[in-house]
């Protein structure tokens, strides 16, 4: 039998058919657990959501300015994009800096999201290539942090290679967890993908957004942070697409949020303005779950204003439609964040 009490409940009409159970972390730059929902010590392959994570290496390599790179492509390099002319272009010029080709990317292919583009590739009678997978941006920043630092371009993928040693030292820091506790084993795309308590990932996202309050005497890695949160929210369009819940996000609060989702059911994001981090996880994996999750902790939190909320108001009870594109039900968020007592009275919440 369904529960009409869990978290994230999907109507055919106004029947309940199915749902979703979650858990959320919310974290300051300190590292202490501000709210929650279900256990935020549970343990989670945070997925694409640590791309920021590991383009970091990139920055602090100096590659971005040695090979001309602006905040458009790092922006890129972490992204899940959904293979519009825009992220295949760019990713093709990241290639033709670094005198690469895309039988150099290791991602793999797919059908884009973005139908239009794959469309066009079957009319031409083109066959499908790696520039067309989301991660294609990520991992031509790994090549472009290989060839900065003079790394085998061959093996980058490796758990063992330095570039991948480097991402684990810089998600071990940022999210305060030693690297012998981070879970390893590999992503959709190819390479290594990172497993740690959730409040863990959700501290990495309030470092992400305001490194500057972050108490570490590591000046280069505030500073490489700012930059990957500031591309982010400067390129939302690279980080994921049109009409895509990250893009819309970060445009609608202005650069104030930074997030990134991941695969089986994870959504990240970190405020600014607050030093707030957030991680979600949707137990069985369903991504459509997320968004609807991720705008009711941003309402409960207060973080934003009508006006905001009100432009993502389709992602907060997101419509159910049918093959003729026909709303016939909505997915609804039921529950409350458990608040740490008298830890969130700044922002006036009890």
């Amino acid at each position: 039998m369904i529960s009409s009490k869990q978290p994230i409940q999907v109507y055919r009409g106004e029947y309940l058919e199915s749902t979703h159970e979650i858990a959320v972390a919310v974290v300051n730059t300190e590292g202490d657990l501000l709210a929650h929902y279900g256990d935020p010590k549970q343990q989670v392959f945070a997925r694409s959501s640590m791309k920021p994570f590991q383009a970091v290496p990139i920055v602090e390599s100096g590659a971005l300015d040695s090979f001309h790179f602006s905040e458009k492509e790092l922006a890129l390099f972490c992204a899940s994009h959904i293979g519009e002319p825009i992220h295949r272009e760019t990713v093709q010029h990241v290639l033709d800096q670094l005198q690469l080709t895309i039988y150099d990317l290791q991602c793999g292919t797919h059908v884009p999201r973005d139908m239009k583009s794959y469309d066009a590739l079957v009319r031409a009678g083109k066959q499908l290539n790696p520039l067309y997978s989301n991660c294609s941006g990520k991992h031509s920043g790994m090549l472009v942090g290989c060839k900065k630092q003079g790394f085998d371009i061959a093996t980058y993928r490796e758990i063992n290679h330095p570039y991948q040693q480097q991402i684990l030292e810089v998600i071990a820091e940022v999210a305060d967890i030693e690297c012998k506790s981070i879970g390893m084993s590999v992503d959709g795309c190819g390479v290594p993908v990172h497993r740690m308590p959730l409040e863990h990932v959700a501290l990495a996202y309030a470092r992400l957004a305001k490194p500057e309050v972050w108490l570490t005497d590591n000046d280069q890695r505030k500073k490489s942070l700012h930059r990957v949160c500031q591309a982010m929210t400067m390129f939302p369009e690279m980080v994921a697409g049109t009409k895509q819940f990250d893009t819309d996000l970060m445009q609608a609060f202005n650069r104030r949020v930074v997030a990134k989702g991941g695969a089986e059911g994870v959504h990240c994001f970190g405020d600014k303005e607050t030093g707030i981090g957030v991680a979600i996880k949707v137990a069985d994996g369903n991504a459509r779950a997320t968004t609807v999750a991720t705008m009711e902790v941003l309402h409960q939190l207060q973080i934003g204003n009508d006006v905001i909320w009100d432009k993502l108001a389709h992602y907060h009870e997101a419509p159910v439609k049918n093959a003729r594109d026909e709303t016939i039900g909505t997915i609804q968020a039921h529950f409350s964040l458990h608040i740490e007592k008298g830890v969130l009275h700044t922002w006036g919440i009890s």
